[in-house]
């Protein structure tokens, strides 16, 4: 029988794995399934459940990487381009199983703040990532390259109001997970009014 681990274990070892770092062994697209079907209990204000995740695998992995570094350098002036971070951002997936664009399609309630939605798009995002460490996966939300430009969301085939907040990237590794530390105190990040 399986031991059990309690979610407080699993919070306190979710880590940051960069793709660099993953083995290049494909995670089951079944437990990729699983890990979107806990995105989709993340909290919600007026049920606009804005997130919106577009899965690469397989062959994909590498297309898209392909993309990302082809945007780079279609936006990026010449006196700009730096041949590593092109380089980088092709081959950013090599050891990754699946890559997952992270988006927040905008509701259409306008009393909802913008901020309310990224941040249940960041809800959905940390289920997944709880889930990735529950099972063994190995996971790396970045934000860098071309991800927060607008030819991006144009990549995705976003709504002008819609957002890309990052891409996840899944594998495994064989590297052990670093120990878990915090670089302030909880007491400097807390104003108890009694």
């Amino acid at each position: 029988m399986a031991q059990q681990v309690s979610i407080e274990e699993i919070i306190k070892q979710r880590r940051t794995v960069k793709p660099t770092s993953m083995n290049g062994k494909k995670v089951p697209d079944e437990l990729v399934q699983q890990l979107l079907q806990l995105a989709d209990w993340a909290p919600t204000h007026g049920y606009t459940e804005p997130w919106y995740f577009v899965v690469y695998s397989g062959d994909q992995v590498q297309e898209f990487c392909a993309g990302h570094a082809a945007l780079y350098k279609a936006n990026t002036p010449a006196e700009n381009f730096i041949p590593g971070n092109f380089d980088k951002l092709k081959n950013q997936g090599n050891l990754a199983s699946h890559i997952i664009a992270i988006c927040m399609k905008r509701g259409n309630n306008p009393k909802i703040p913008v901020i309310e939605e990224v941040a249940a798009v960041s809800c959905a995002v940390q289920n997944m990532w709880l889930g990735a460490t529950a099972m063994g996966i190995a996971a790396y939300w970045g934000s860098g390259g071309m991800t927060l430009h607008p030819a991006m969301r144009d990549y995705l085939s976003l709504g002008e109001e819609d957002q890309v907040l990052g891409l996840f990237y899944l594998g495994y590794t064989d590297e052990p997970i670093p120990a878990g530390r915090r670089l302030r105190p909880l007491s400097e990040k807390v104003l108890w009014n009694r």
